[in-house]
């Protein structure tokens, strides 16, 4: 009697298919991870350490635009994925951006509210117009980011 594989030739084995299914799951996690669809909602971060939050007009030395003043609602505002930074006007004519990194465990923040800014992964909240916890587990505020306000456009300063 031989030693020959008792499986056909032309079958793949059973290693070769377990490895080959492992490898295209973990290139779909790593894909998902790092993803990038362009829709407004955040996931990076372009933090700041301290400071109040940036504000209004100021000369356009800064960078390029990344949004129109008119897509800002007054008390409200709007978060940007690419810049990674959550524009605010708590009150008319005044913006400020914060980090869209929530300080809890990183989960990028997805919504913003009756005045806040709120993280979907356990439920933070923060103000729209300084970035402080108005509803934890987060115990830091969102940190604030530099904007310049040229016109009707903004910029990262």
């Amino acid at each position: 009697m031989t030693s020959e594989s008792l499986q056909p030739t032309g079958t793949p084995a059973r290693r070769t298919i377990v490895a080959a299914v492992g490898a295209a799951g973990l290139a779909v996690a790593l894909t998902a991870c790092g993803s990038d669809d362009g829709s407004s909602d955040s996931s990076s971060s372009n933090t700041q350490a301290g400071g109040d939050a940036s504000s209004s007009a100021s000369s356009g030395s800064g960078g390029t635009a990344f949004a129109k003043t008119s897509d800002i609602p007054e008390g409200g505002g709007k978060i940007f994925k690419e810049q990674g930074v959550v524009v605010t006007q708590p009150t008319a004519g005044t913006y400020k951006a914060f980090s869209s990194k929530c300080t809890h465990q990183g989960c990028a923040v997805a919504g913003i509210a009756d005045g806040v800014i709120v993280c979907p992964c356990h439920k933070s909240e923060f103000s729209v117009a300084d970035g402080s916890v108005k509803k934890g587990p987060a115990t830091q505020a969102l940190p604030a980011e530099q904007i310049t306000v040229s016109g009707d456009s903004i910029a990262l300063a």
